[in-house]
């Protein structure tokens, strides 16, 4: 009997505590704050809102939106100063740089993030205990800066100099060097070429041009995004294949992309705050990471040449490799690394002329 009732009550504590997780005040007014670099317009903020939509949070109704959207470095402390006096219920926080200022701010008002990496950055304890006010998405950056970098070596025949182009607020000198090592051992020469701003991007893209690069590695940064445009323009002027952070990336001028649809990030946010806005404290949300990855390139339209805000294509499926079914990136890297890739290398060699 003893037995039976330890399980009934352990039962009633597990049903009751995800009850209380879900707990939504009727006729209560949430308050959202926003410290993003992305635009109140854009396709994942969008996103967000249609996810707290889906769980009962409607702006206008029961969800009011306080902060700043589209935050430039130079705007950081400004903004972080509003919203922090606002006193929002959450913050939706940017990257490193943007949570990092508000963590000097507030220490209790919740932020949900989504950075390069949460526990490196020293922004969590762990991702299974952040500790603090800060939980969020951690972007496996390193990793996948390294994932892309050997997607590029397989994809571009006969490379011999690669530029790996990092921004200078993230990325760090130990990553770099792993990452020259990497490429050394696969024949590979890897220079790095550096950017603190947009307006720093496109100079050093003509630099490793002049140098010798025959592709480029776009590491991990939030510039990425911000500066797509400019890049995309820059990089076809130059013709030098390049590979993105993100796939949603090649929709829109890149010519491939590898890591989680920043749409599903966003969404895989939302659900985070939709959990703190129902009473979770940060300190008890594990840090979530991305489950589902995708590499994606730019097709050609029937003229044979790329046009821009095209559909996703997926690339051709690498032998060993399961990188195009989404699943998680640390598969075993490809067993046949000469030709498994061969449907791309039309496309990679046009660019290149």
């Amino acid at each position: 009997m003893r037995r039976r009732e330890f399980i009934t009550r352990f039962a009633g504590v597990a049903t009751t505590l995800p009850l209380a997780a879900r707990a939504q005040e009727a006729g209560r007014l949430y308050r959202l704050g926003f410290l993003v670099p992305v635009a109140r317009r854009s396709a994942a903020v969008d996103a967000m809102f249609d996810e707290f939509r889906r769980n009962g949070f409607v702006e206008g109704q029961n969800l009011a939106v306080i902060g700043s959207f589209g935050v430039t470095n130079a705007q950081i402390a400004d903004a972080v100063s509003a919203v922090v006096t606002a006193t929002p219920d959450v913050i939706v926080a940017g990257p490193e740089l943007y949570t990092r200022a508000l963590q000097a701010a507030t220490r209790t008002i919740p932020l949900v993030s989504i950075s390069e990496d949460l526990v490196s950055e020293g922004l969590v304890v762990s991702l299974a205990k952040p500790g603090g006010n800060i939980t969020g998405i951690s972007l496996l950056s390193p990793e996948l800066d390294d994932k892309r970098q050997d997607i590029l070596v397989d994809a571009v025949p006969g490379i011999r100099r690669m530029a790996a182009l990092a921004d200078l607020s993230i990325t760090q000198k130990r990553h770099l060097q792993q990452q020259q090592e990497v490429a050394r051992s696969r024949g590979v020469e890897l220079s790095i070429f550096s950017y603190a701003k947009a307006d720093d991007i496109a100079p050093a893209l003509d630099e490793a041009r002049a140098w010798g690069a025959e592709a480029v590695n776009f590491l991990a940064s939030p510039m990425q995004l911000i500066s797509r445009g400019l890049i995309f323009d820059h990089m076809m002027a130059l013709r030098l294949p390049a590979i993105y952070q993100w796939p949603d990336m090649a929709e829109e001028g890149g010519l491939m992309g590898y890591g989680p649809g920043f749409l599903q990030v966003s969404r895989q946010r939302a659900r985070q705050v939709v959990k703190v806005l129902r009473g979770v404290k940060p300190t008890d949300l594990p840090v979530e990471q991305p489950s589902k990855f995708e590499l994606a390139n730019q097709p050609k339209d029937g003229e044979g040449t790329r046009p821009r805000d095209t559909g996703r294509t997926r690339l051709a499926r690498r032998q060993g490799d399961r990188i195009t079914t989404g699943d998680f990136p640390f598969c075993a890297l490809a067993q046949n690394r000469h030709g498994a890739m061969s449907g791309l290398s039309p496309l990679l060699n046009e660019s290149r002329k």
